[in-house]
């Protein structure tokens, strides 16, 4: 379960890391093009709705500079008593809406008091009095005059252009009104989308075109834009504003230039949405890929991830596998060494047992009747029952610790194992003059690990402590204790030593300072990852000449922590 739930970390973390690493960037270029794009985006709407109005102002302000130029042109070329004439300036009318279309509505004379002394066209104005009109007033001031649209005495909304002339130092004034229809279908035709849209207002924020929509509740917004922008607004320049329209309630963007002098104010807006829709639906395109592009790089993560954890789970198999096999190969080594003092033991009982025999064979020649040969025999018998059971008790130690090769984790009492290894090795120990003691204490708890392994561990420190004091003999001391939530065991020899050029070597693998034939080097490999791998740790601690301690800290197992496993310690072998 525990390895399951690893692997399933170890797919996670691919997983997050694949996607971070593939993602991040994918994520990085998009928001950088995006905001880009967006920007260069909008700045070529502005520069383009600013164009646009800039030259739909200029085309109106064409166009009134055009039709004023034409009437100034008739007042010169026309004498006044022929524009008084009814008649003749009823002509005059009929010319220009040859030559013009509808563009002239109609055509009038007005003296100097104020009275419409001519006029040609289709309502009746004849003699009507603009004394009192403000249009007199500014014709007077500035000689030409282009009014507002309004009303006026025709009931229908109209724009007029007036001159002042002078003839025999009498005052004149020569009067037109322009086709409103046709000027305002020339605002109309700017438009974009579906919101863009234009018109023309006054500094009073009346209008002097017809808008494409009823925009009675904007009047007092509008006022306050113009009134806002009045410092900005100038001739020959666009000034662009973003602001909520409150008619609507959405964010509108608003476009104003002069014209006419800057009576009139050209306005042109548009919802930012409407003007940014290209934009808008760039930036879905986008989080649309960005989406699909993730979720393609998730799955191919959960995939790519799922396939190298499994490839780790069998390169970690065939590692512990291969762990295995070199745990046993170092153990049945370890037995090779043994082998010497085990045949000497084995031997003694053999040599008892041969002679017995003889003896009995000696006995039977003589006869059972003899003296006291029958009960002879039967001690010889027993004696040889005796080194039997001897011998069978060692060959069962010897092959019951190489036939454990079983690496289950599982509760095991540490002195037993101790106790185990020493009486494996005691005889080679005898042969090298070594004695060994331990020191063990009793309240030592189970510990969780593999038997097997931890024998090997044991078993190694001990045989590499009898070479380190062979052949001039020593002592070796094995001794346990409890440190809180740890077991600490101690293997002490006063071997040689170790230099201290080679302790951080110690435990690489292949690293033995043995002769040639007497070591592979993987033994205290082996150890170092035993330990590490049930999660405790080994040290050192040498002196040259004086000898060597190597010291195993194990983590407690998870049963009871009152529960010592019922063997002492202290004695010697």
């Amino acid at each position: 379960m525990s390895d399951a739930i690893y692997y399933q970390g170890l797919v996670k973390s691919m997983m997050f890391i694949i996607i971070l690493v593939s993602f991040a960037p994918l994520v990085i270029i998009v928001l950088i093009a995006g905001y880009q794009y967006s920007i260069v985006y909008e700045e070529k709407v502005e520069a383009h709705l600013r164009e646009l109005v800039l030259k739909h102002d200029q085309s109106v302000d064409s166009y009134l500079e055009e039709k004023v130029a034409e009437i100034q042109v008739l007042s010169e070329v026309i004498d006044i008593e022929s524009l008084a004439d009814q008649s003749r300036l009823k002509e005059l009318h009929d010319a220009l809406v040859r030559w013009h279309g509808t563009a002239f509505v109609d055509l009038g004379l007005i003296d100097g008091r104020g009275i419409q002394v001519a006029y040609s066209g289709p309502y009746n104005l004849q003699g009507v009095d603009y004394a009192d009109e403000a249009w007199l007033r500014e014709v007077r001031e500035r000689n030409v005059h282009v009014s507002d649209v309004g009303l006026g005495r025709r009931g229908v909304p109209h724009f007029t252009i007036s001159l002042r002339l002078e003839s025999k130092g009498r005052e004149w004034f020569l009067r037109t009104t322009l086709d409103f229809i046709a000027f305002n279908r020339l605002v109309e035709d700017i438009h974009i989308g579906e919101t863009g849209m234009a018109y023309i207002i006054n500094r009073q924020a009346e209008f002097q075109t017809t808008p494409r929509r009823d925009m009675t509740g904007e009047i007092p917004f509008l006022r306050e834009l113009v009134s806002d922008s009045n410092s900005a607004i100038a001739k020959g320049r666009a000034s662009m504003t973003i602001q909520t329209n409150p008619a609507t309630g959405r964010e509108t963007i608003f476009v104003t230039s002069a014209i006419k002098d800057g009576d009139w104010i050209l306005v042109y807006q548009q919802e930012t949405a409407d003007a940014y829709a290209d934009l808008n639906r760039s930036r879905d395109l986008a989080v649309v890929v960005l989406l699909l592009g993730g979720v393609a790089i998730i799955v191919m993560a959960y995939l790519m991830s799922r396939r190298m954890a499994r490839r780790i789970e069998r390169a970690d198999l065939d590692k512990e596998s291969m762990n295995e096999q070199v745990i046993e190969a170092g153990k049945l080594a370890s037995v090779g060494e043994l082998a010497a003092g085990i045949a000497h033991e084995i031997n003694n009982p053999v040599a008892i047992m041969v002679e017995e025999a003889g003896w009995i064979q000696d006995l039977l020649e003589e006869g059972l009747a003899e003296g006291d040969n029958d009960r002879e025999v039967q001690r010889a018998l027993n004696q040889i029952r005796t080194q039997g059971g001897r011998c069978k008790e060692i060959t069962h130690k010897l092959l019951s610790f190489a036939r454990k090769i079983d690496p289950t984790v599982k509760h095991f009492c540490l002195n037993e194992l101790v106790h185990e290894i020493v009486a494996l090795s005691e005889q080679r120990a005898k042969y090298a003059n070594v004695v060994i003691e331990t020191s063990l204490a009793d309240n030592i708890p189970p510990l969780e690990a593999s038997p097997s392994e931890m024998q090997q561990v044991f078993l190694n420190l001990v045989n590499n402590a009898i070479d380190a004091m062979d052949p001039g003999g020593g002592n070796l001391d094995i001794a346990s204790r409890l440190d809180g939530n740890q077991v600490v065991v101690a293997i002490t020899d006063t071997g040689c030593g170790i230099p201290r050029a080679n302790l951080s070597r110690i435990f690489d693998p292949f690293f033995t300072t043995k002769p040639v034939g007497k070591g592979t080097g993987l033994g205290l490999s082996i150890i170092y990852g035993i330990i590490n791998k049930m999660g405790g740790t080994i040290s050192v601690n040498s002196a040259v000449d004086q000898g060597t301690t190597f010291t195993l800290r194990l983590p407690v197992g998870e049963v009871a922590d009152s529960a010592a496993c019922e063997v002492g310690g202290g004695d010697a072998a």
